[in-house]
C-alpha cells in the first residue's frame, strides 16, 4: 500500500527523460535512478513485489521523491552519474567508484596528439564528451584515423628536436598512417589544419568535413573496394546520429551556480542548478507564495540569497535570465546564446515542471481551489466584470454549401460539460453564408434559453473574427441581451482575441491556462459541428441512393453500405456476396434495380 502522499508525488511526475532521486523520512539520499520516463519508471517501484530483498526494503524507505528533467536519454545517464558520484547514495553500488565516462582529447602540445581518456588534466588540452558509449568513442577515433594521418607517438616534437634529427620516422610512416612530422616530412601549419577540422567534427560540424568522407567512401567504391567503402559508409551514419555536446557535463563551465523563476499571479518557482567542475551535481527548486505585487527580479533576487545560505555556496559566477543584484563580489552572467544559455534553459525546463506538478497536485487534493484560481484567472485575463463559470462557444460547418450545421459547446467551471452540447440545422439561409448563420444560430440558442428560463452563460465565444461576431451581437442586440452577457470572437490564425466596438484584438500569452481552456472550447465545438456535418453529409448520400430502390429501407442500406464501404463498390458486388449479408429476397431486388438502371 503506498502512502497516499508518495501516491500523489507519483501521479504528477512528468512523462519526460531525467534522473529520480529517492530520499527517507530524515531526508537522507537513499538512491538516484535515470529513466526515459519518469512517470513510468518510478511507478514500476511501487506497483509490485521485487525480486531482490534489497530492492523491497529500499521502497519502503521511500518518502520523498524527487527528479532532474534533462533533454536526451544519454543526458540522463550522465547526470545520474555525476549525482551517484557525488551523493553516494546507500543503495547505489554501480557507480559509486572513480570511474567516469570517456572523453576524446586534443593534446596541448605541438603536432597535438588526439585520443580517449577517462581522466581529465588540466593542463590546457581540450577535452570532448563525455560519450556514454565506447563504440561511438572508437568509431570517431577511427574515422580520424582514416580521414586525417595523426601522429601515435609521445615525442616531444619542438622545432629544435626536429631540426637536430633527433627522431627517425616508425612503421605508422612507411604503411601511410602519419606523414612524418618528427623528420619535417609534414609542416606544422598543415597538421594544425587536419586538427582544425577534427574539432570541428568533434564539436558536431560536419557539414564541410562530410565531403571528406563521402569522396573516400566513393574513391573506395570506384576502386571495388566494396567492403572497405560499406564500413566507412557505417562510420558516417553513426556519426551522424551522435550528439557530441551534452547540457549535463561541460568541462567550459565550472564552479557555477545557475538561477531561473517561474511566476503566475499567486506564486513564483525558483530554480537552482550548482554546477561544480563542469558538472551539475544538485538541483532543486523552491517556491515562494506571493504577499505583495513583487516583481520577478525582487522574488529571484531574495531567493538567490536564502539558496546559497541554506546550501553553502561559494561560487564567484551565477547564470541568470535578467541581470539581478546581489553584491559586488558575485558575477552576474546572463547568457544570450551558447553552453550556458543551454544550461539556464534547463533550469528554467525544471521550474516550469515542478510549477506544473504543483498545480497538477492542487488539482488533485483541492479540485475547488484549482478551479476557483483558473476562474480568477480567467476574469483578469480577460477583462471580464463576474467570473466565467459558464461559456458557450460556437462554430459554422459548411463543405461548399451543402449541408450546413453549426454547434454550440458549453464549458462549465472550464470543464466540458457534454449534457448541454447542441447542434443545430441552418433552416433560414440558403448557400455558404457563414454570417447569416452565425445569426440564426445564435438567436435561437438564447431566445429558447429566455423562453425556458434557463440559466444564460457569463461569457459566449464565436469562432471567427469580427464579422461572425458582428452577426452574433445582432442577435443578443434583438433579444435584449447586448451588455448582459459577455461576447469575443476568436480568430483562426493568430489566436487575437475581437471584443465588441474595439478595432484592436487582445493577445493572450501563449502559456496561459486562460487561451488554452479557449483554445479547448474552439477545438471542442469544431469537433462537435464536423462530426455532425459529415453524419447529416453521409446520410444524405445514403438516402439518395435508397430512396429509389422499391422493398429496400434505410437501416438495410446501412448496413449494406458500412460492409461494401461505398455505394460504388455495392453495385459491382454479386447477388450472392449481397444475400450473404442481408437475404436472398432483398438482394435479388437490389440486384435487379441496379442492372435495369
Amino acid at each position: 500500500m503506498i502512502i497516499p502522499s508518495l501516491e500523489l508525488q507519483i501521479l504528477t511526475l512528468p512523462d519526460s527523460a531525467g534522473v529520480y532521486q529517492y530520499y527517507d523520512k530524515e531526508d537522507k539520499i537513499l538512491y538516484v535512478g535515470k529513466a526515459k520516463n519518469l512517470k513510468k519508471r518510478v511507478a514500476s517501484y511501487f506497483n509490485k513485489i521485487h525480486d531482490t530483498a534489497k530492492t523491497n526494503v529500499l521502497v519502503k524507505k521511500i518518502v520523498t521523491i524527487k527528479h532532474i528533467v534533462v533533454p536526451t536519454e544519454t543526458d540522463a545517464l550522465l547526470l545520474e552519474n555525476n549525482l551517484i558520484k557525488t551523493l553516494q547514495p546507500r543503495y547505489n553500488v554501480l557507480l559509486r567508484d572513480d570511474k567516469t565516462y570517456p572523453w576524446i582529447c586534443i593534446k596541448k602540445e605541438p603536432f597535438p596528439r588526439i585520443f580517449s581518456t577517462r581522466r581529465m588534466v588540466k593542463d590546457g588540452s581540450e577535452y570532448f564528451g563525455p560519450y556514454t558509449s565506447f563504440k561511438t568513442v572508437h568509431t570517431i577515433l577511427d574515422l580520424i584515423k582514416e580521414l586525417y594521418p595523426l601522429r601515435t607517438c609521445n615525442y616531444d616534437l619542438n622545432k629544435s628536436n626536429i631540426d637536430n634529427g633527433k627522431f627517425k620516422v616508425c612503421l605508422e610512416y612507411h604503411i601511410g598512417n602519419c606523414k612524418g612530422p618528427c623528420e619535417g616530412h609534414q609542416s606544422l601549419e598543415d597538421y594544425q589544419k587536419q586538427v582544425d577540422a577534427i574539432r570541428e567534427i568533434l564539436k558536431g560540424n560536419f557539414k564541410e568535413s562530410m565531403k571528406d568522407f563521402k569522396k573516400l567512401m566513393t574513391d573506395l567504391a570506384s576502386e571495388m573496394k566494396f567492403e572497405e567503402a560499406q564500413k566507412i559508409k557505417e562510420k558516417i551514419e553513426t556519426l551522424e546520429n551522435y550528439q557530441s555536446r551534452s547540457t549535463i557535463i561541460n568541462p567550459k563551465i565550472t564552479n557555477i551556480d545557475v538561477f531561473s523563476i517561474v511566476s503566475d499571479e499567486s506564486a513564483a518557482f525558483v530554480n537552482f542548478l550548482q554546477i561544480s567542475h563542469g558538472s551539475i551535481i544538485r538541483s532543486h527548486t523552491m517556491e515562494i507564495k506571493k504577499k505583495l505585487d513583487e516583481t520577478d527580479k525582487e522574488l529571484l533576487e531574495l531567493a538567490i540569497v536564502e539558496l546559497r545560505e541554506r546550501f553553502h555556496l561559494l561560487s564567484k559566477e551565477i547564470i541568470v535570465p535578467f541581470d539581478v543584484e546581489v553584491g559586488e563580489n558575485i558575477k552576474v552572467t546572463v547568457p544570450q546564446l551558447g553552453d550556458k544559455k543551454q544550461i539556464l534553459d534547463l533550469s528554467i525546463r525544471n521550474a516550469k515542471f515542478y510549477r506544473i506538478e504543483q498545480l497538477k497536485q492542487l488539482q488533485i487534493v483541492d479540485p475547488e481551489r484549482h478551479t476557483n484560481r483558473i476562474m480568477a484567472q480567467m476574469q483578469k485575463d480577460l477583462r471580464l466584470s463576474v467570473e466565467p463559470r459558464h461559456i458557450e462557444c460556437f462554430d459554422n460547418s459548411n463543405i461548399q454549401g451543402t449541408n450546413p450545421v453549426a454547434a454550440c459547446v458549453v464549458f462549465k467551471d472550464g470543464k466540458p460539460s457534454k449534457k448541454d452540447y447542441r447542434h443545430f440545422n441552418i433552416k433560414t439561409v440558403d448557400g455558404p453564408n457563414d454570417f447569416a448563420s452565425m445569426e440564426e444560430v445564435v438567436y435561437r440558442r438564447y431566445k429558447r434559453l429566455l423562453e425556458e428560463n434557463e440559466p444564460l452563460p457569463q461569457l459566449i465565444i464565436i469562432d471567427g473574427g469580427k464579422g461572425q461576431l458582428s452577426s452574433a451581437l445582432k442577435s443578443l442586440d434583438e433579444l435584449g441581451l447586448r451588455g448582459k452577457i459577455a461576447i469575443i470572437g476568436i480568430a483562426k490564425r493568430l489566436e487575437e482575441l475581437f471584443y465588441p466596438g474595439d478595432s484592436v484584438p487582445l493577445y493572450l500569452d501563449k502559456r496561459s491556462e486562460t487561451l488554452k481552456i479557449i483554445q479547448q472550447l474552439r477545438n471542442e465545438a469544431h469537433r462537435f459541428g464536423i462530426t455532425f456535418h459529415r453524419d447529416k453529409r453521409s446520410k444524405a448520400a445514403i438516402q439518395t441512393s435508397i430512396e429509389t430502390i422499391p422493398g429496400i429501407g434505410e437501416k438495410t442500406m446501412l448496413t449494406l453500405i458500412k460492409h461494401f464501404k461505398s455505394v460504388k463498390r455495392l453495385k459491382l458486388a454479386t447477388e450472392k456476396e449481397i444475400s450473404d449479408i442481408v437475404g436472398l429476397s432483398k438482394a435479388k431486388k437490389i440486384t435487379d434495380f441496379y442492372k435495369t438502371n
